[in-house]
């Protein structure tokens, strides 16, 4: 096995990882800063709810309708759709335009009605086949029809199905991991914690990390593999013009794994200087047995999610519309092509797992750990998880994110729990906007 190196900042090798590490910093300040003009995908996703639950509505029993509904959801999505009219700069797509101008109508405002619905194509409603079900319940309505006559039981069931698994399967989960962290609180005041794994990484200097994640990551993945690759990909894949879903999906999974070669590429060639791999190799993956590697990382999803939702629930309340949500999650809620989503989930549950726990509680922490201890190491992986992802509104949740994946890597000495606890994380999150979109 190879030595550390004895590379100073001084060195040529050092100067190239300063000059990565202040490109890295310009940016990442950048993509933060742009990431406030982004639209927050959790209106959208509001919006889905308000418009499930309306759906839903006839097959949920009077008793249970305020609790489970919390109110009118009719009368709560004209509402939403109202407001999001009168702050979206553009107008709204046509089928909410729909949507708000059939509540109108059905709630005794005819000349409102009428001006939004102007803006629809040529001014009229869509065909009736054109029509979503909660559409074609409400024109239904409006025909002098009762709303027992005008639902559709079928799909009023299949809506609180959704809307059910939506609601109160996060409630159950969390509860589950509120349970975990206190017998963990309490396994720890009891001194019964198992003890930490021994923390294995590659031998590299903080100078070759900082090559590997702000040269290779961020300045060769996500600025210079861009650019010399997007236009090669938007004439590669102009032929699925008439399929922009598809396009957009193809391109996402081609750009993500390109971006992957620079950093890992490099971390190869450093590790590939340092001689054999020690037993359970370089970043200490451990899948196997799986009979260990599954529960840690059930575990870990158990006790993380309930720290992340109360940081987002106390984000909201500080800062209620933050905007720069991930891009990705705005294409999987409007995305109606199986093979498009396809790709997506490929993406966002094999690729981004793997790739970004390979950096981050791979290479990141264990290299870190050696110089500044564990907790810090844990502190600042989870920091540039976060900050990685870009986006000013998600920065406090993924830090906390983050927090639970290093905790794992220390407390199982599996990289791989830590990849699978990542990937379930994604799934959820996958599962969640396919059940909203419907």
């Amino acid at each position: 096995m190879g030595t550390q190196p004895a590379d100073t900042w001084r060195s040529p090798k050092g100067l190239l990882a300063l000059i990565s590490l202040l490109l890295c910093g310009l940016l990442w300040l950048n993509g933060l800063a742009g990431s406030l003009t982004r639209p927050s995908v959790g209106d959208a996703l509001e919006l889905r709810q308000l418009e499930l639950a309306a759906l839903a509505e006839p097959a949920v029993p009077a008793p249970w309708r305020a609790p489970l509904l919390g109110g009118d959801p009719l009368a709560q999505l004209r509402q939403r759709l109202a407001a999001a009219g009168a702050a979206a700069a553009t107008p709204l797509p046509d089928p909410q335009l729909t949507t708000w101008g059939l509540l109108e109508q059905l709630m005794g405002r005819p000349q409102q009605a009428r001006q939004i619905l102007a803006g629809l194509p040529n001014g009229e409603l869509p065909p009736a086949p054109q029509l979503s079900p909660l559409q074609q319940r409400l024109q239904c309505e409006l025909a002098g029809r009762p709303r027992s006559q005008c639902s559709q039981p079928v799909v009023a069931g299949a809506a609180l199905r959704r809307l059910l698994l939506i609601t109160l399967a996060p409630i159950v989960l969390m509860l589950l991991g509120v349970l975990l962290l206190l017998r963990q609180l309490w396994l720890w005041r009891q001194g019964r914690l198992a003890p930490v794994a021994p923390l294995q990484g590659p031998e590299l200097s903080p100078i070759e990390v900082a090559l590997v994640v702000a040269g290779g990551f961020v300045v060769l993945g996500e600025l210079v593999t861009p650019l010399l690759l997007g236009p090669l990909l938007s004439r590669a894949l102009a032929p699925l013009a008439d399929d922009p879903a598809l396009q957009q999906a193809l391109s996402v999974l081609l750009l993500y794994a390109t971006l992957m070669l620079g950093p890992l590429l490099i971390l190869f060639a450093f590790l590939r200087q340092r001689g054999p791999a020690p037993r359970g190799g370089w970043l200490q993956w451990n899948w196997l047995p799986l009979r260990h590697t599954i529960p840690w990382a059930g575990a870990g999803l158990l006790m993380v999610l309930p720290l992340v939702a109360l940081t987002g629930w106390v984000l909201q309340h500080l800062w209620p519309n933050p905007a720069g949500s991930n891009p990705l999650l705005d294409m999987v809620l409007t995305n109606a092509n199986p093979l498009a989503l396809a790709l997506l989930a490929s993406t966002a549950l094999i690729l981004a797992p793997l790739f970004e726990e390979t950096l981050f509680r791979g290479v990141l922490l264990p290299v870190l750990a050696r110089h500044w201890g564990q907790g810090a190491a844990v502190l600042a992986s989870a920091a540039f998880f976060a900050l990685a992802h870009l986006s000013l509104g998600e920065l406090a949740p993924l830090f906390v994110l983050g927090l639970g994946l290093g905790w794992l890597r220390l407390q199982s000495g599996r990289l791989g729990a830590s990849a699978l606890l990542h990937s379930l994380w994604n799934g959820i999150t996958f599962a969640n906007l396919l059940l909203l979109a419907g």
